[in-house]
Order: C-alpha cells, then sequence, then structure tokens
C-alpha cells in the first residue's frame, strides 16, 4: 500500500503522451491555489508526508509520483533515452494538473522533481506562476562544473547512466544494500520512517522501476543536455520568481554556488543554504513548509 496523507484523496488520471498512455499517480488535498509537489530519486511523493498537510491548510495540494517512480507508469526506454526527458516527465504533470483544473499553478520540486520542474517552467511558462528547487543546480551546470570532489560524491550520477543493464543488474543484486548506501549520506537513513523506507526499497526491488530510474538519469546525461544547450543558445530564460534551498551539509553547497547557477537561467532568483543534508522536505519538513507558504503567497 503506497502512503497517503491526513486528509488527502488518492487519485490515478491517464495522459496522453508520446510514448502511449501514461498513469501518473497523485495525492489530493487542501483549499486554496493550486501548488505542485515533485518527488526526488530515487523516491515517491510520500518525501513530502509532513510538508503536504501543513501545505494543505493554505494551498489545493498535489503531490503526484513521476514518470517511472511509486505508483505511476513505467514505460520502457526508447533507444534515444527520451521517453525519460524532463521535457515528456513535465508535460506528464502538465496534463495532470490540466486535467484536475488547475491551468495555472505553484510548483515545488527536489532533486530530480526539481529538475522536471525547471523544464515545466521553461516549456510550459503560462503554467507556472513561481517556482521553488531544492538542493540542486541546473543540470547543465552541474555536469559542465564536474570536479573529483563532485564525481566522488555523486558517483550515481555516472553509474546510472551506463548501458542497460549493468547498472540493473548490479543494484538489482541487493537493492537495499545500495539504497542504504546511496541515501545515508549527512543525516542517515533513520529520517525515514518505516513506511517510507519501505516505499522506497520497493521501488528499487522493482525491476521496472529501477530501470525507469537508470533511464531518467541516462535522460539527463543526453537528451535533457541537448534541451538545455538549446535554450541557452536561444537566450530562453525563466521569467517568474524562483527560490532556491540547498542543504548546508549536502554536496551541492561543497561544489557550486546556486544562487549564481541560477541566475544564469533565471532572472528573478533568491534562495539559502538551510541546516542540514540533501533530503531537505524530510529533514526539515517545518521550515520547507514555512518557506513555502511565505514564497508563494
Amino acid at each position: 500500500m503506497a502512503i497517503c496523507f491526513p486528509g488527502f484523496e488518492q487519485k490515478h488520471v491517464v495522459v496522453s503522451s508520446i510514448d502511449g498512455p501514461i498513469e501518473i499517480a497523485c495525492l489530493v488535498g487542501g483549499s486554496g491555489p493550486a501548488l505542485l509537489l515533485l518527488h526526488g530519486f530515487p523516491q515517491t511523493k510520500a518525501i513530502w508526508h509532513q510538508v503536504a498537510p501543513a501545505l494543505a491548510k493554505h494551498f489545493t495540494v498535489v503531490a503526484s509520483d513521476l514518470r517511472g517512480y511509486g505508483q505511476s507508469s513505467k514505460p520502457a526506454g526508447a533507444q534515444d533515452h527520451s521517453t525519460y526527458s524532463k521535457r515528456f516527465m513535465a508535460a506528464d504533470q502538465v496534463a495532470l494538473m490540466k486535467h484536475l483544473g488547475h491551468h495555472q499553478f505553484f510548483l515545488l520540486g527536489h532533486d530530480r522533481g526539481g529538475r522536471v520542474s525547471h523544464r515545466l517552467a521553461m516549456d510550459h511558462p503560462e503554467c507556472v506562476k513561481k517556482l521553488m528547487v531544492l538542493d540542486i543546480s541546473p543540470t547543465l551546470t552541474m555536469y559542465e562544473s564536474t570536479t573529483m570532489e563532485f564525481a566522488r560524491g555523486y558517483w550515481h550520477w555516472f553509474f546510472l547512466i551506463q548501458p542497460n543493464p549493468v547498472p540493473e543488474t548490479l543494484i538489482g543484486a541487493n537493492p537495499e544494500f545500495w539504497l542504504k548506501n546511496h541515501m545515508g549520506r549527512h543525516a542517515g537513513t533513520g529520517i525515514f520512517s518505516p513506511e517510507r523506507w519501505a516505499e522506497y526499497v520497493a521501488g528499487v526491488a522493482d525491476p521496472l522501476g529501477l530501470r525507469a530510474m537508470c533511464e531518467d538519469y541516462r535522460a539527463a546525461a543526453t537528451v535533457d543536455l541537448l534541451h538545455d544547450r538549446q535554450d541557452r543558445q536561444e537566450g530562453k530564460t525563466l521569467n517568474i520568481p524562483l527560490h532556491v534551498l540547498w542543504g548546508q551539509h549536502g554536496l551541492v553547497n561543497q561544489c557550486f554556488k546556486p544562487l549564481e547557477d541560477w541566475k544564469l537561467v533565471a532572472g528573478q532568483v533568491t534562495g539559502k543554504a538551510v541546516p542540514c543534508g540533501h533530503y531537505i522536505p524530510e529533514e526539515l519538513p517545518e521550515l520547507v513548509a514555512q518557506e513555502s507558504r511565505t514564497f508563494f503567497a
């Protein structure tokens, strides 16, 4: 059973895509302006379990599973990895929100969800009123600025993009061992409740889910970079307010300058480091809720 938040309704919405029908699982609750929450890797919408109920007092909150994750569809990846391009993953979420009656909304994304959010705001600027991302710099910036320190800390970026079935086979041999070593980081795995941890392990243990996650990263290192470079060549930037939070004890803080990085692609950027590691919604849920209420007001 997938985790559900108190007062939220579980929905499964089928959207159209180039890859065929895609079912997107989501939780919907609250009232007020629409706010879409997108999770990161290797997780699900369950990351918002302490944030979403607090935000539902002020917003109509939609917490969804990205294509390839949780209870959403996990289509086979195309040879060029476009199936899991952030462009197509973003289009799923736009279609979901329109189906739910929200043609404009606020947007908050963590980790991979932040990268999908970036592409969503670039491709569908008419839909996004404000954007907030957690613990990322733009994908193109991070790849182009790779150092030995970054490669050691974010080794999974370079492991998961290896050809199928190399990472799928190695991770699949002992999914929970891999997950513990990947997600331990600054705060350890104790920040995840047993229910959430079980959901994350189940996602990695599912061969279709594991393949989709690897394809997500393969797309980030190929087709997503093409889209980002095209934006740069055309001088396209985000013209909406963008707020960035990143973990003081995380590698993004050590290796990058998020405010400066985001100012290369957006005109209105605010943000700060916060006292935690990478998993900000689960390490500092009250802070995320407060920052969200203030920024999206």
